[in-house]
């Protein structure tokens, strides 16, 4: 066998090394664990604010989100730490809002909210599909989807929504990643409009102020800029 000259060996190790760089993403996303960035701290200063007699104060756990969101693996991973955290801080501003800062666990008015035309998910005898969890699911065609997606029968069982919380969890981040995730790069007041658009433009200002509220204070909590287009 003849001798490989030197040389030669080099300029193959040069051309394999640039294959190499060549097919390096131009962007790499180095994700950061959801739990390092809804820490306790984080967690709790929402959960305290909630008076001693909410149901929600001690229903809603970090351990039961985290939990729920190992069935989300794309939430709080786009594509820089910022931006990641800017969708924690839009996701948990809801949910301020929504619950009372983790007080409810149940809409106040609970209401039937059947839609007979959602003939794929037809309601049960008896059952009423109010808000419920963390983002307050609501109408049956959500139950029987997000139920569908999640293992539970939230056609003939909605209230399990407010009676496990890791169920609770997952709704709230099935109905994030399904109807909100595609819009939080547009700003937080995209998200306003997913969430419940009918408080945007004029419908309800003081709904919408609380919300930014609520979003301002979580970013600066992860020592962000709130980005643009807050507002709606």
């Amino acid at each position: 066998m003849g001798k490989i000259q030197l040389p030669a060996i080099i300029h193959v190790v040069a051309v394999l090394v640039s294959a190499i760089v060549i097919t390096i993403p131009a962007t790499v996303v180095v994700a950061v664990p959801l739990g390092r960035l809804v820490t306790p701290e984080f967690f709790n200063n929402i959960r305290n604010k909630a008076g001693s007699n909410c149901k929600g104060k001690h229903f809603y756990t970090r351990r039961a989100f985290l939990k729920a969101a190992k069935s989300y693996p794309r939430f709080g991973h786009l594509d820089s730490v910022e931006e990641s955290k800017r969708e924690i801080a839009a996701f948990f501003a809801h949910v301020s809002h929504e619950t009372g800062d983790l007080c409810y666990t149940e809409e106040i008015e609970r209401g039937t909210y059947c839609d007979s035309s959602a003939s794929q998910y037809p309601c049960a005898p008896g059952k009423k599909y109010y808000g419920r969890g963390p983002i307050q699911l609501t109408w049956n065609y959500n139950y029987g989807a997000c139920g569908k997606a999640n293992n539970f029968d939230g056609l003939k069982n909605p209230d399990i929504v407010a009676k496990n919380a890791v169920i609770a969890w997952k709704t709230g981040l099935w109905f994030w990643m399904k109807s909100v995730r595609p819009v939080v790069k547009q700003g937080f007041g995209a998200t306003i409009r997913r969430v419940n658009g009918g408080e945007c433009n004029g419908g309800s200002p003081a709904a919408v102020a609380a919300r930014v509220k609520y979003y301002r204070a979580y970013c600066r909590s992860f020592g962000i800029t709130p980005g643009p287009n807050i507002s709606c």
